[in-house]
């Protein structure tokens, strides 16, 4: 049984590595650069931090879109035009 074991916790070490590997490659440039020999809590720790300065600026870009479209005539073809985006985009 433990050699079984050591197998299963081997093959998840093996796995962790390579979606930490991943999770790198999807931070910013420059945040790569300093976390190329980071541990894997410091890792998930940017990447938390990124996820939430990502969700910061969702937020904010929504809250301007919203303003834009409310000073839009509403016959204007432009304002149909973000509005059909917007639609498509909440399927």
């Amino acid at each position: 049984m433990s050699s079984s074991w050591n197998g299963r916790a081997r093959a998840n070490d093996d796995d962790v590595r390579e979606l930490v590997s991943k999770l790198q490659a999807l931070l910013p440039e420059a945040r790569r650069r300093s976390l190329a020999k980071a541990s894997p809590a410091k890792l998930l720790k940017e990447t938390c931090s990124y996820i939430r300065s990502l969700q910061r600026e969702v937020g904010d870009l929504s809250d301007k879109l919203s303003d834009l479209i409310s000073d839009m005539d509403g016959e204007n073809g432009q304002a149909e035009i973000i509005r059909a985006l917007l639609r498509q985009r909440d399927r």
